[in-house]
């Protein structure tokens, strides 16, 4: 899925019946929650300011350009904490400080909902939260919708990558092309064993001195057996030519090598996509801890217990807006780099399903091939046969007698009684 972009929404300005203090604002973020800017000292709070308990307002020294000033998200214009920012602070559970150096006893800790998870540095959204995502080819089941996350290998040790399950895929399909060429070969071996035994027994002598029409049947039958070898013989030749070849040559040796370099692009894709999210975790810690300098000085500041002077506060609130600035940029360059790879990924897992369907193509065509060659042998077969089935209807009995007593007589005269 595509990285989610940074939300654009433009924070409403909120009405109470209950008034504020004078200069300050309330606003609804994006996300639907309520904050307060005070236009006077640019302070941004997650807590209503009070006419009471409302403190003296220090102007800045300068105004800051990051979202991340004041040690949260104080800006130069009225905005609310983007997307980015709360996607950026997120923790398993965590709770939000409230932007702006406000007093601790002015804090308000609030939960913030997580909508993503990170896994296996990538990104995806928490079930239930947000858009639903639609299938890039509906009603497809194509390979570009269903093998994005990891999966445990069958030991459970390590993380099989979903794009890693598809090369799998291709090369199961490679081997089980192989072995089917590899049964037609063994087929074919055995056509021409029983070929050569079938030419070899129709040169029998076995019963070669049988005469009369049941002869003639009996010769053409052994005759029969030499035309099916030759029909088994051309059977096994358009085998190998036509089915076992092509299964052999159809994507060679260059089709791994291919598939190869698909497989060290997308890794290379998701190693450079690891590499940005440690970088975010790095600028992530780096910001909380800047926020917590400036937060101990701040305090430190107002209970009086250490010379930090107002330009120890404006270092360290810079130091905080920095380390702000390089999150965000993480950030974005993590959402590019995890943009790219969701694009290959589509790209070539397409690409990928296309293979596969043109595999199956191949080899229905040339198994079908298979079975016509076969039904036109048991064709060939039965035309060897037809004179014999005619021969032997031809066979009579008393003309076989007649024939044999014409050829072996040995004289028609009887004998009789001899006279006294």
């Amino acid at each position: 899925m595509k990285p989610a972009a940074v939300s654009s929404t433009a924070p409403r300005e909120e009405t109470d019946s209950q008034p504020l203090p004078p200069g300050w604002r309330s606003y609804t973020s994006p996300e639907g929650l309520k904050y307060y800017v005070n236009s006077c000292s640019k302070e941004t709070t997650w807590r209503r300011p009070s006419l009471l308990a409302e403190s003296p307002q220090r102007p800045l020294a300068r105004q800051n350009s990051s979202p991340y000033a004041n040690g949260c998200h104080g800006s130069t214009k009225t905005s609310a904490p983007t997307e980015t920012a709360a996607v950026a602070l997120r923790k398993p559970t965590i709770n939000k400080q409230p932007p702006g150096s406000v007093s601790p006893a002015k804090r308000q800790i609030k939960e913030v909902k997580e909508t993503k998870i990170t896994i296996n540095c990538v990104t995806f959204p928490l079930p239930g939260e947000g858009p639903e995502q639609q299938l890039l080819k509906p009603n497809e089941w194509s390979y570009c919708d269903y093998f994005w996350t990891d999966k445990k290998d069958p030991q459970g040790t390590t993380s099989v990558a979903g794009f890693e399950v598809l090369l799998q895929k291709q090369l199961k399909g490679k081997q089980m092309q192989k072995e089917m060429a590899e049964f037609i070969h063994e087929r074919i071996k055995i056509e021409e064993e029983y070929a050569k035994n079938l030419s070899k027994l129709s040169l029998s002598p076995l019963a070669a001195q049988e005469e009369g029409t049941l002869g003639e049947a009996w010769t053409q039958l052994k005759k029969s057996l030499h035309d099916e070898a030759e029909v088994h013989l051309k059977f096994s030749n358009k085998l190998h030519s036509e089915v076992e070849k092509p299964l052999l040559t159809f994507r060679g040796d260059n089709f791994k090598k291919d598939l190869k370099k698909y497989d060290h692009h997308i890794a290379d894709l998701r190693k450079q996509l690891a590499s940005r999210y440690a970088s975010v975790e790095k600028a992530r810690k780096a910001l909380a801890d800047r926020q917590k300098d400036l937060e101990v000085k701040t305090q430190q500041l107002e209970i009086k217990l250490s010379n930090k002077t107002e330009e120890d506060i404006k270092k360290a609130r810079r130091k905080s807006t920095q380390a702000g600035d390089d999150l965000m940029r993480c950030v974005d360059l993590y959402n590019q780099t995890q943009c790219k790879w969701f694009e290959e990924m589509v790209t070539t897992s397409m690409e990928l399903e296309k293979l596969e369907v043109e595999r199956i193509e191949w080899i229905q065509q040339h198994l079908r091939q298979y079975t016509t060659l076969r039904h036109e042998t048991d064709m060939f077969n039965q035309s060897t046969v037809e004179p014999v089935d005619q021969l032997l209807q031809n066979v009579d009995p008393a003309k076989d007698r007649e024939l044999w007593v014409k050829e072996h007589n040995t004289g028609e005269v009887r004998p009789v009684d001899m006279d006294i």
